[in-house]
């Protein structure tokens, strides 16, 4: 294959998603943890949470998503090329979740050669982020072979007592990447921003509990933010020949890792505001103008200035962004699979027509730290993007009739799994009739450490 006859359009042609069948509400919550009224809903923005039992490890996530997704799109086991896994939730230090999963290909394409690249890769919330680049570099690269890549990306979130635990949940997405694709990765625009820094990380390895530092946290994602903003916007305008200045304006629709809403509402009124600095002047904005002069270290957590901003860029948010984060404000954060659930969230609750040639900007954080920002183009065919929402469609149903748990159980849960997670010789306890038809779950863990898992039909 020559360089001219490179694939184009290379980006997303299927996504579909899955969380689990039980859930906390955040109200109960509140009362059980005896905080503020409105402290869950009003000030993180949440609505609901998932709770994954011990039935659902990282394993069964990810086998149950991607048996849902390629049951559903229509392309053969043996058209996957590369299979990547981006995720934060460790069973083994040495055996990848991509070749737990290979067990599919044993079971629907029993005589394939397994010739299929792809790894997991890890850092915090930005490893699936980092699998969706490295399909989309393979397809673009001299390697490709024509196949399709399988992306895959979830997590278990969960936390230890305090004020981290209302921002757990569980998730995953799968996607499939190639050419002409409905939502395609636009070329020369995407930016990173990576430091050493510990806002959130996971040193003890037989535990799930990470070690967060909140304020840190909310910082390094603003700042990351900020550094991938800018130098987004820079290649974006070296792209345009009259050299019109990039801002929200140029986006019709803004996405962002979603830990909990209130993160995304403030990140969506931050671009707003660093349009605004990047102007020499502006007379569009004069209620900004007593701001302009802060400091880039004292706009973190300036209560007065996001006040202001929150005001100001409310209508962008409602029109850009509300509609993504509908799927995460009722199951919670899903690490790598976030992004990407805001993603499908905007196919549902957009109509087709209205998605069809538009720009989505995508903004990916991984604590530690690594971000990036890029955007999708999305295709002007209506059809193409009809489809994609129709393999989604079982999402709304599926979130309303899942089984509401008490405060209580989901405490208990949290705990038990933190207790059991890496333990050998070990039955779940949690019931089958739990989980929904076609759900991959965990069978046991022998003394080895060997797991077993079986698809619910």
């Amino acid at each position: 294959m020559t360089d001219c006859e490179r694939p184009s359009g290379v980006g997303i042609i299927a996504i579909d998603i899955y969380f689990p069948a039980q859930y906390v509400d955040q109200l109960d919550l509140e009362k059980f943890d005896g905080v503020d009224e409105g402290k869950y809903t009003i000030g993180l923005g949440q609505k609901r949470m998932g709770i994954a039992t011990d039935r659902e490890d990282i394993h069964a996530l990810c086998l149950t998503v991607v048996n849902n997704l390629m049951d559903k799109a229509g392309i053969a086991w043996k058209d996957i090329g590369r299979l990547e896994v981006g995720t934060e939730t460790i069973i083994d230090k040495s055996k990848s979740i991509k070749t737990v999963l290979l067990q599919l290909w044993d079971k629907y394409d029993p005589n394939g050669e397994r010739d299929m690249e792809g790894i997991d890769t890890i850092n915090a919330c930005y490893g699936g982020t980092s699998a969706l680049f490295n399909a989309v570099n393979w397809i673009e690269s001299s390697a490709w072979d024509g196949r399709y890549a399988l992306v895959v990306m979830g997590d278990i979130a969960i936390y230890g007592p305090g004020n981290g635990r209302p921002t757990s949940g569980a998730g995953a997405v799968a996607m499939i990447i190639g050419p002409d694709a409905p939502f395609a990765l636009e070329r020369g625009t995407r930016s990173t921003y990576a430091e050493n820094a510990y806002d959130f990380y996971k040193p003890e390895l037989h535990r799930e509990y990470p070690y967060i530092d909140g304020h840190l946290s909310v910082s390094c994602y603003l700042k990351a933010l900020d550094r991938c903003y800018s130098l987004f916007c820079s290649k974006s305008e070296k792209r345009v020949s009259d050299v019109q200045r990039h801002s929200l304006k140029s986006m019709d629709y803004m996405l962002f890792h979603c830990p909990y809403v209130k993160l995304v509402q403030k990140s969506l009124a931050r671009l707003g505001y660093l349009d605004f600095t990047r102007a020499d002047s502006s007379n569009e904005h004069p209620d900004l103008e007593s701001f302009r002069g802060l400091k880039t270290e004292e706009s973190y957590g300036n209560r007065d200035l996001d006040k202001v901003i929150g005001s100001i860029f409310k209508s962008d948010y409602k029109c850009k962004t509300e509609s993504s984060t509908l799927v995460s404000s009722h199951v919670g954060n899903m690490y790598t699979a976030s992004l990407y659930a805001c993603l499908c969230s905007l196919i549902l609750h957009q109509k087709s027509s209205d998605l069809a040639g538009k720009r989505l900007g995508m903004f990916s954080y991984g604590s530690g730290l690594v971000a990036s920002m890029f955007a999708l183009r999305a295709t002007e065919n209506v059809a193409a993007i009809e489809k994609m929402a129709k393999i989604l469609s079982h999402v709304p149903r599926r979130l309303e009739t899942r089984i509401q748990r008490s405060a209580e159980f989901f405490h208990e849960a949290l705990d038990y799994r933190d207790k059991t997670a890496h333990q050998g010789s070990f039955i779940p306890k949690a019931s089958l009739e739990e989980l929904s038809p076609g759900t991959w779950y965990l069978v046991s863990v022998d003394e080895k450490h060997r797991r077993k898992y079986e698809r619910r039909v």
